[in-house]
């Protein structure tokens, strides 16, 4: 049965209970596969419905050339921390979050009651032959999150103290690292990777050009809500943590050449879906600049779309706001459609899984 994109004006009335649905464990994929490209593609037509089974590799023919896809480039940082409380001993967990233009971190932490303000925790390194790295306590925000504030060049060294935030539905870390990393991921800052993205391949990118597909970079450090549930009963009293997002004047000149003649924007990654939305708030094709910022934007059903016509993503977790936005764009009912039937066909699901093309 066919289904269409849900009414605006939807969202006022859905709950979070809306967005859940039975997953089986062993649908969770572990692992990466051998080659990026290799998994598998479910396409989405959300004008009727319509699914198609196909592979990542045969991207292209699901899309037409001349249109433009926009990923995001932020790249993991090692935002894992193992550390301890100087003067207890007791032992801390830190996820950093997000840097703020005055070099704080906001981070979650385990315990985070217990940590308060002015309190000193120290990170062993790796390697003995580097000092320990030390933060303070600036305030405790409450919810398990923290501000915090390192010692003198703190950022450049993270990767002698922490690890890749492999999320904990994958129970164990990928022999290379790169793997949780787009190929294309150039700007630090992310606290879990944008995973729509990690299917490319450097051919496969220098294809899809030569094709006549263009391509263009934002950036979106990956923050707060990608780790959190929605706890609320509605979603419109879900609060959603704000995220800095970069649109370069390039990207936004290569979107407005595409508006202009008539092809397609495909946000690669929800987290492109947002930045792109976000900009879309204040846009002039006539006058296409860029901006740097953070975004709040929450996007659920009964969101009218602004620059984005295709969306490229992977399955999402139950009850999360990624799954929300999917449904924004393709409608709920058609969404949960097509992960039941992703789920009959085996696909693999989340971060290592497979992907999905909404158009």
């Amino acid at each position: 049965m066919s289904r269409v994109a849900d009414p605006p004006g939807l969202a006022r009335s859905l709950q979070t209970a809306d967005f859940d649905y039975q997953l089986p464990s062993e649908l969770i994929a572990q692992t990466p596969l051998p080659r990026r490209d290799e998994s598998r593609l479910l396409v989405l037509d959300r004008g009727s419905g319509t699914i198609h089974h196909s592979t990542f590799k045969s991207l292209a023919n699901w899309l037409e050339a001349g249109d433009l896809f926009v990923a995001n480039n932020s790249r993991v940082i090692p935002a894992r921390l193992h550390g301890f409380r100087v003067g207890t001993g007791g032992a801390v967990e830190i996820l950093l979050l997000r840097r703020s233009q005055d070099g704080k971190w906001s981070a979650l932490a385990r315990p985070a009651k217990r940590l308060k303000r002015g309190e000193r925790v120290e990170f062993a390194p790796r390697s003995a032959t580097t000092e320990p790295l030390s933060a303070v306590v600036e305030d405790n925000l409450g919810g398990g999150e923290l501000l915090l504030r390192f010692s003198e060049l703190a950022d450049e060294r993270f990767g002698a103290y922490g690890e890749l935030p492999i999320p904990p539905y994958i129970r164990t870390v990928p022999e290379d690292p790169t793997r949780y990393q787009t190929v294309y991921a150039a700007v630090p800052g992310s606290a879990a990777a944008p995973t729509a993205g990690m299917h490319f391949t450097p051919d496969l990118i220098r294809d899809l050009r030569q094709r006549g597909f263009g391509w263009a970079e934002v950036t979106l450090h990956v923050g707060l809500d990608t780790f959190r549930p929605v706890t609320s009963e509605s979603i419109d009293d879900h609060h959603i943590h704000q995220e800095w997002c970069e649109v370069p004047v390039a990207a936004a000149e290569a979107i407005a050449a595409c508006r202009r003649r008539g092809s397609r924007i495909i946000a690669v990654g929800t987290t492109v879906a947002r930045t792109l939305e976000t900009l879309g708030e204040n846009w002039r094709g006539d006058d296409p600049v860029g901006f740097s910022g953070l975004t709040g934007t929450f996007i659920v059903p009964g969101h009218r779309w602004k620059l984005v016509d295709v969306l490229l993503t992977n399955f999402h977790l139950p009850r999360s706001t990624l799954l929300m936005l999917v449904s924004a764009l393709a409608g709920r009912e058609a969404i949960l459609e097509a992960y039941a039937e992703a789920i009959r066909h085996r696909y693999r699901f989340y971060s290592f899984g497979d992907a999905m093309l909404i158009r």
